[in-house]
């Protein structure tokens, strides 16, 4: 059994701020890192593998898992549902392994409650216009799903100050170089 426990870490952005690009590229850097796979009801992208970037799951399923309890937090926006697993997260740091969750602003807000030693990182956009433009351009949601997701960063950039660091994407490589900086810190304190 490990003396310590392991770290919780979530980064949160708005959509188009880059998080994903930024996790993803963090997880190659650090492989002791453990990524918590979210479950959704939403349907998978072109690029996306289930078990991998999502656990696909049907909204019956996904109910059924609330009311079991089986979600550390879980939430319904953009007419879909998303969740965290308690079991995942919990097993994972009671072995004394850290675990980086991309969660939307509601849910690492949640997972602070739940877990109050869990460090929150927000990565917002050098502007709003700057955030529409990229969302936009990336083109992976119809003008119904998109205008939603404009008026949802809105509510989520208001949040911002209860996160424990922000990080600007204005350059993609400097934004994902001071995260990885900031979790080498977070990594290296847990460890010592």
């Amino acid at each position: 059994m490990n003396k310590h426990k392991g770290v919780i870490i979530a980064v949160s952005a708005p959509s188009g701020t880059g998080k994903t690009t930024i996790v993803k590229k963090i997880l190659k850097v650090f492989p002791e890192l453990v990524f918590s796979v979210s479950a959704t009801t939403r349907q998978k992208r072109e690029n996306e593998i289930d078990g991998v970037d999502y656990f696909f799951i049907t909204e019956n399923d996904f109910r059924k898992k609330i009311d079991k309890g089986e979600f550390v937090e879980w939430e319904k926006f953009y007419d879909y549902y998303y969740g965290t697993y308690k079991s995942f997260i919990e097993n994972n740091i009671e072995q004394g392994k850290s675990v980086i969750v991309e969660i939307d602003v509601n849910g690492a807000l949640e997972l602070k409650r739940i877990y109050p030693e869990s460090i929150l990182i927000f990565i917002y956009p050098p502007s709003f216009q700057e955030l529409e433009n990229r969302l936009r351009k990336r083109n992976t949601e119809d003008e119904s799903d998109y205008k939603k997701r404009i008026e949802r960063a809105k509510m989520e950039l208001s949040l911002k100050h209860k996160f424990d660091y922000l990080i600007e994407n204005k350059d993609l490589e400097k934004a994902y170089l001071e995260t990885k900086n900031l979790i080498s810190k977070i990594i290296s304190k847990e460890n010592n």
